[in-house]
This record gives structure tokens, sequence and C-alpha cells, in this order.
């Protein structure tokens, strides 16, 4: 019995998932913002291999080597710009907008609750400690 209502909750999280990240307008707006962070340097890559031009591959290679480190925020900031440019130029869409907000509204009551329970951990650590000096 158990089984069946989590692969209905998987089956369901997966049909929302799929039909958020499929929704035209968020890759449309992902696309745009993965030309802003990544494409200009494939292109500037292709261009400048095609034409002969040696200081725009430099350029793009040593931005493509550097997108290519784990360090690289490049995949956190496209995310980003593509959320930014969805309610820059689809302010109206409150299905993908609601979802954003959803999730924001769950990660801020999950730390909203565990800073108070840190806060009443350290009031308990700071009980303990008084009560053992005495």
């Amino acid at each position: 019995m158990k089984k069946g209502i989590l692969k209905d909750k998987i089956k369901a999280f997966l049909k929302a998932a799929i039909q958020f990240i499929a929704n035209p307008r968020l890759l449309l707006c992902f696309g745009i913002a993965w030309l802003i962070t990544n494409g200009w340097s494939y292109i500037m890559l292709g261009i400048g291999t095609y034409y002969g031009i040696e200081w725009m591959i430099a350029v793009a290679g040593g931005y493509l080597t550097f997108l290519w480190l784990p360090i690289s925020p490049e995949k956190i900031l496209t995310v980003l710009i593509a959320m930014g440019l969805l309610k820059l130029i689809f302010p109206k869409n409150e299905k993908t907008l609601g979802v954003l907000r959803g999730i924001y509204a769950k990660y801020k009551t999950k730390r909203k609750n565990k800073s108070k329970s840190e806060k009443r951990e350290n009031e308990n650590i700071k009980v303990d400690e008084t009560e053992s000096e005495v």
C-alpha cells in the first residue's frame, strides 16, 4: 500500500517538474540567459576559428576553460538570470512565477524554522552551562 502512494507522489512530482521545465517561456528565458553567460564564448570561438582571428580564439578559449572548472558559478548565474528575465519579460506568467514563489516560500519557512531550533539549542546549552557552574 505504501509503495503505491509513494509511486503516485513520485509520478506527480515528475509530471510537475517536467511541466515547469518544459514551459516555453522559461526555456526562452533560459536560452537568453545561457547566451549571456556562455553562448557568446562559443560563438566567438567559432567565428575566431573560421576566420583565423587569434585573439578571439584566446579570449573564448580562456573563458570556456574557466566555465568547465568545478568552481565556476556560471550555472547558478544562468538560472538566476533566467528567473530574472522571466519576471521582467513575462510578469503576468503566474503559472511559472507561482511555482518559483512556492519554492521560495518553502525555503524561507525551512530557514526560519531552522534558525528558531538553533536558538532553542543555544539557549539549552547556555542553561546547561550555568547549571554546571553552580
